[in-house]
């Protein structure tokens, strides 16, 4: 390997090993963890690898810790919706909105989760409600979070589950196709 290469590449490795440590010394230091956040890390990691059962007693524990934990609220929210406590989930919705009537993603899972439970008019109320705060929110998840989920194709978002919805509530009610399992299933709680 030529010279220069060499001293480059060492160069490039000291750097990095300097910059790494510069960082870890800097993070235990400087950065002041709030309670909860530990909980809630560990909550996040266990929900996205489908431990939601799990995830929601990280969350609980977060909770435990810091009851204001908005974060870990919203976790326990969506961990519960996945784990299939659905009443439990929809009133902890109800409490975050309440808390935060702003945040665009409270609606959305909101409305996934009611969309799931057969409550389809409420569903795309709260659809409506998160595609006017931010309509951002209609792109769905961005391709690298697709790519570290190994989700090749872009899943359904609530644009289009509000789209077919007002779609299919405008047909009689004999008529109405509201519930596709296959595609239900692919839709995903939004963190943001």
């Amino acid at each position: 390997m030529d010279d220069r290469l060499t001293k480059v590449l060492k160069l490039v490795a000291v750097a990095m090993v300097v910059g790494f440590l510069g960082w870890a010394l800097y993070d235990k230091l400087f950065v002041v963890s709030a309670p909860g956040d530990l909980a809630y890390h560990e909550a996040n990691n266990l929900f996205e690898d489908g431990f939601y059962g799990r995830a929601a007693e990280r969350y609980r524990d977060a909770l435990a810790q810091a009851p204001d934990h908005l974060f870990a609220l919203r976790g326990l929210a969506r961990s519960l919706h996945k784990s299939g406590a659905q009443d439990e989930a929809l009133a902890l919705y109800d409490q975050i909105i309440a808390q935060e009537p702003d945040f665009a993603a409270s609606y959305a899972n909101r409305g996934i989760l009611q969309d799931s439970m057969g409550r389809h008019q409420e569903a795309l109320a709260d659809y409506m409600v998160a595609l006017d705060l931010d309509p951002t929110i209609a792109d769905g998840p961005h391709w690298l979070t697709r790519f570290l989920r190994n989700q090749p194709d872009a899943p359904p978002t609530i644009a289009d589950r509000a789209a077919y919805l007002r779609a299919e509530l405008a047909k009689p009610a004999g008529e109405r196709v509201l519930l596709m399992p296959e595609a239900d299933s692919q839709q995903r709680p939004y963190k943001q």
